[in-house]
Order: structure tokens, then sequence, then C-alpha cells
């Protein structure tokens, strides 16, 4: 099920809120390429919080 800022999965609930986007953002695309929720969602928090550690510069707290 395709998730947005309203409704994400739990462990999504205490991430920053622009690298919580992002980590929908890409759950979404795995889940969108087949890959199962679990796993979805544990590479889309990874990769959220590379993310975010590139950018916390130009990303609000």
């Amino acid at each position: 099920m395709p998730w947005d800022s309203d409704y994400y999965p739990a462990a999504m609930r205490n991430l920053p809120p622009a690298v919580r986007e992002k980590a929908i953002e890409i759950a979404n695309a795995l889940l969108k390429a087949g890959h199962e929720e679990g796993a979805a969602i544990r590479i889309a928090i990874a990769q959220a919080h590379r993310w975010g550690a590139r950018h916390s510069n130009t990303i609000a707290p």
C-alpha cells in the first residue's frame, strides 16, 4: 500500500519531517519495483538517513 505524509509506517514516526518524506518516497518506489513491504521500509529508512546526512545543511530540522 502506498504511503503519504499522513499515513506511513510506524517505523518512520520519529524521523525528522524532511527525512520521513524522503523515506516515504523511496519506500513507495521500492514497493512499485516489487519489494516486500518490510524490506522496502528498512531500505527506505536507511537510504533516507544517508540522504539527510548529505543534505543536512539544506533541510530544516
